[in-house]
């Protein structure tokens, strides 16, 4: 299989480290090269010192972006579930993909402000709420929904076994129109 990022993008709790660690247990049980790119994960690592301005999570998008760009032409399927709150930001990372003929798909989990509330592990949610925090995707930062997204799932009505089931059916469409050379 050749390279290819999917990249999820949510509110938080919305369940897109869900889905993307079960598609790669799946793909490397498949035999497929894969390296999730969560979000959580890499941006203490790759954007350390960086706030949560907007500029700053640009910046964040773009970097994380550039990398699933270098695996996933080196033959790495890459996922990534990072929020990605703004629209720009995605797109610029979709383009850059695009510009060096890498394939690229974007999964929206579409699950709902609520519902992302009720599964809040680190209780981001409630500090928010309380004013203990500020910046907060969803409660006093703005999350701008997909326009482009490849695939949507809401993970209050999708399990997680059948959003992993579309999302492995949307790379596997991905990479069959590369190979085909449509992509």
């Amino acid at each position: 299989m050749s390279g290819a990022t999917v990249w999820f993008t949510g509110l938080p709790s919305a369940g897109k480290s869900t889905i993307a660690h079960a598609l790669a247990t799946r793909l490397i049980a498949e035999g497929v090269a894969v390296e999730v790119l969560d979000g959580d994960v890499v941006r203490p690592h790759l954007s350390a010192g960086l706030g949560y301005s907007r500029a700053d999570r640009d910046v964040n998008v773009r970097r994380i972006g550039w990398v699933a760009r270098l695996l996933a032409s080196h033959g790495v399927v890459v996922l990534v579930p990072v929020i990605a709150p703004y629209l720009t930001a995605r797109q610029q990372v979709r383009d850059d993909h695009a510009d060096a003929g890498v394939p690229f798909a974007e999964v929206f989990v579409a699950t709902s402000l609520e519902v992302a509330e009720r599964r809040d592990v680190k209780g981001l949610y409630a500090k928010a709420r309380r004013g203990e925090i500020t910046g907060m995707t969803g409660v006093d930062d703005p999350y701008e929904q997909p326009t482009t997204a490849d695939l949507t799932v809401d993970t209050a009505v999708v399990s997680v076994t059948d959003a992993v089931t579309q999302a492995h059916t949307l790379l596997t469409e991905l990479l069959d129109r590369k190979k085909a050379g449509t992509a």
